[in-house]
């Protein structure tokens, strides 16, 4: 597997989430940390990946809080989509070669 499809596996994996429990955020992280010494690109690619699941998951929880105020329930349905939609696009550019740079992420793992 050449290093452009692996990159784009890595955004993909988020998928597992929807399989099984947890897999969303275990099979990036592990994909990413079998081939990030080997492959250049896979590390910089497995941190984007690793930063957009963490900030979903606080996003999520702050949005929960505050759908008791009802003004996170919108803010929930934007973040499912979200969720949905940006590892596709990213998976779509590292394909490309691109490694994109997720909106509204916070730069967990540097």
């Amino acid at each position: 597997m050449n290093e452009r499809t692996y990159c784009m596996l890595l955004h993909f994996s988020v998928f597992a989430g929807y399989a099984a429990p947890f897999a969303g955020l275990v099979v990036p992280i592990v994909l990413w940390q079998l081939k990030k010494n080997e492959m250049p690109s896979v590390d910089a690619h497995g941190k984007m990946v690793l930063n957009f699941i963490l900030s979903s998951l606080l996003y999520g929880a702050v949005f929960f809080a505050l759908s008791f105020a009802f003004i996170g329930i919108p803010l929930l349905f934007a973040l499912s989509i979200a969720c949905v939609v940006m590892p596709i696009i990213g998976g779509i550019k590292a394909n490309d070669g691109v490694l994109w740079q997720y909106p509204m992420i916070i730069n967990f793992v540097k």
